[in-house]
């Protein structure tokens, strides 16, 4: 008997439609060949820091899986404490992600029928990636008591949930060790969020006094929000004067804008300026006309897809996850969660099926065979999203289903579409006076082709009906204009920022070489996978918000951000892709699991050292007494406070004050001696000075510049 594990219901379903009759059990499926047992995503997760018994948890990491641990009802009702942080477990250990009966239930279930005597093979039907790999093994693991290998161990890959798909895998599977770099990588990405989560969000909570959650991935993608959002409202605009000529020629306007340009107090200049070009002649020196095919865009990756939906449909992240994620699961389209946008080359015969059957409902498509569309280099684990043979009946999807389906549909029959899409572009240089040259550029689709499916961005532009030694009047004008913020983050912009945080904005978008190297070197801030997901947390816990596919900073994200400055808890995206590209390294062999969790120790040691020599003190911590009442001074969220305060008394020290922060030291001197020591200060109108802080007689906090 061979025993197939799902990651959810929903694929032991599909995997029993391709397998045949199967006689449905209480959590599985038999026939005399097959049982198909099903997990419900993560059934384990990684033990809380109160699991582990201390001080032997602050030995070297060991990063072997252990059987599964019961939590300790008696541990995890203690509070969050510094006495166990930080936490470096030797040995990671799973357990049971929930007291839910039904998981509990399930995988009693799953434990018994892979011990039975007569199922003598054990597969994973995880989904197809470093999350699906490292679910099931924790399965398998935990139920053999920690030796997944005790019997013959097999991975089911599938690109699709259809039946064909299914019954094809089965014939071309592997052996689960093929796939051991592969689970390294979701054990080290496993352990090193752990590690940042556990620790860094205990830090800092208990520092500030307020929950918040720290992550490997969250603070980069909040981080990028703020900076932006904070540069908005820093914007002063410069007002500048642009030279511009609108004037007729033939009945038409011709519009003509000049490189020069003047700033606000340059308007003389910028007249008498227009006034010189004015005497110039403009002729048409030059007429380029000629016909173009006009490529379509490449299918989709799940980026690009949310990408577009967000754009065109106001669609959240999640949502169009979600969505795709269940057509998947239907059997309507290929794997969600690919980053690429090209097909393997073995994929080809699959493709000409496809191809048929969308030709079938009455599409121009035929199969091509070019490397914009098949490209094995350009693929980690999984090709781009398409449909699949599977054609959903009509009235079969939701709205939100069919919209998305649509895209997927539309973009597949533009690439293999049969009519090209064929564009006359004219390019107009007209010259004034020698001096300087303008290029007017227009492009008209003569044939439509593929756009009738799938639409195009660029925007059609006639040009004026010129030759090449024509006159063209010009009539230019200081024209004024201001300069404006940058844009707030959206969906698409966001998502391709976190795709390739170091491409410049300068960069040729259309050139994706740069992008890949980025994916597959580990550079991108989270991956496909988990973005979204992410992205939606940072929303929960109050961090940003998403107002139609508009992103924003919110107030628990600003104080997240300037808590960690506060801190100098560095979690940039150069951190954050320094530790992705040590998982992109695990997974090629290049280092050990234990090496990235080592990595990623070290940088959280330093923020514990640090501590012990920058300190800011901990919410609610004494630092001294109140020189007007008497009572207990203590750090509060924003200021060191009296804890008189509900009797009037109104004392307290600010925790920053003209852009520096007071360290607990700093605080502690002025409440025992009345002065600090020196600190450098940066005035209102952003000039620096040095100071140092007392308090005067009627204890009031001044600057003293003896």
């Amino acid at each position: 008997m061979i025993a197939i594990i799902a990651e959810k219901p929903s694929l032991a379903r599909n995997i029993v439609a391709g397998l045949g009759t199967l006689t449905k059990k209480n959590g599985y499926f038999e026939n005399d060949k097959y049982i198909v047992t099903w997990a419900f995503g993560h059934l384990f997760s990684l033990c809380d820091v109160e699991d582990y018994s201390f001080p032997e948890a602050d030995k070297p990491n060991n990063t072997d899986i252990s059987e599964a641990d019961e939590p300790s009802t008696e541990r995890k009702k203690q509070k969050w404490t510094m006495d166990n942080l930080p936490c470096y477990p030797k040995k990671f250990r799973f357990r049971l992600k929930s007291d839910d009966d039904g998981v509990k239930k399930q995988f009693e279930t799953i434990r018994k029928i892979l011990n039975r005597d007569d199922v003598t093979e054990v597969v994973n039907a995880g989904d197809s990636d470093r999350e699906g790999e490292i679910i099931i093994r924790l399965c398998v693991s935990n139920a053999f008591g920690g030796d997944e290998y005790k019997k013959p161990f097999y991975r089911l890959w599938l690109p699709d949930q259809t039946p064909e798909t299914v019954k094809k895998a089965f014939s071309e599977m592997k052996h689960e060790k093929e796939y051991s770099l592969l689970a390294d990588e979701g054990f080290a990405r496993t352990y090193i969020d752990w590690l940042y989560g556990v620790n860094l969000t205990r830090y800092v909570t208990l520092k500030t006094g307020s929950l918040l959650r720290v992550g490997r991935v969250i603070v980069p993608i909040v981080k990028a929000i703020y900076d932006r959002d904070t540069e908005i409202e820093n914007f002063v605009p410069e007002i500048y004067y642009s030279l511009t000529s609108k004037a007729e020629t033939n009945g038409e306007v011709i519009e003509l804008t000049s490189k020069y340009k003047f700033s606000k107090d340059e308007k003389a200049k910028a007249e008498r300026c227009c006034e010189r070009m004015n005497i110039l002649p403009a002729t048409v020196t030059e007429k380029k006309t000629k016909k173009e095919v006009l490529a379509p865009g490449k299918l989709y990756s799940l980026t690009k897809l949310q990408n577009f939906l967000g754009k065109k449909y106001k669609m959240p992240m999640e949502k169009s996850l979600a969505v795709t994620q269940k057509l998947y699961e239907e059997g309507y389209v290929s794997y969600p969660r690919t980053n690429s946008e090209y097909l393997a080359t073995n994929e080809k015969d699959k493709i000409k099926k496809i191809i048929s059957d969308v030709a079938s409902l009455g599409y121009p498509v035929c199969f091509k065979d070019k490397k914009t569309i098949f490209d094995d280099s350009k693929i980690e684990s999984h090709s781009a999203l398409t449909p699949t043979y599977k054609i959903p009946k009509k009235n079969a999807l939701s709205e939100d289903e069919n919209l998305v389906y649509s895209a997927i549909l539309r973009r597949f029959v533009a690439v293999f579409c049969s009519e090209d899409c064929l564009t006359e572009k004219t390019e107009l240089t007209v010259s004034l006076g020698g001096k300087e040259d303008y290029s007017l550029k227009g492009t008209v689709i003569i044939q439509p082709g593929w756009t009738k499916y799938d639409g195009v961005d660029k925007k059609d532009k006639l040009l004026p009906n010129l030759n090449k030694g024509d006159r063209v009047n010009v009539n230019f004008k200081p024209e004024e204009k201001q300069t404006t913020p940058p844009k707030h983050y959206t969906i698409e912009t966001l998502n391709n920022y976190l795709k390739n945080p170091f491409k410049s904005d300068k960069a040729d978008q259309d050139n994706d070489e740069e992008d890949y190297k980025a994916i597959f070197k580990g550079l991108e801030l989270g991956t496909e996978a988990t973005r979204t997901g992410i992205i939606e947390n940072a929303k929960k816990n109050g961090y940003i918000s998403l107002k139609k596919d508009v992103y924003s900073i919110e107030k628990e994200g600003r104080y997240l951000i300037e808590q960690l400055e506060e801190m100098k808890i560095s979690m940039d995206k150069y951190k954050t892709s320094e530790l992705g590209q040590a998982l992109k390294k695990v997974f090629h062999g290049e280092i050990t699991v234990s090496d990235g969790v080592a990595l990623a120790e070290k940088e959280i040691s330093e923020v514990f050292d640090r501590e012990k020599t920058e300190s800011t003190g901990f919410f609610g911590q004494k630092i001294g007494v109140c020189p007007i009442c008497g009572k207990d001074v203590v750090k509060g969220k924003y200021s060191f406070g009296c804890t008189g305060y509900k009797d009037g008394c109104a004392f307290r020290i600010n925790k920053t004050i003209l852009g520096t922060t007071l360290l607990l030291s700093d605080a502690v001197k002025l409440l025992t001696d009345g002065i600090t020591d020196k600190m450098s200060f940066t005035s209102k109108k952003g000039k620096a000075f040095d100071a140092k802080l007392k308090l005067d007689k009627e204890n009031k906090i001044v600057f003293d510049f003896s």
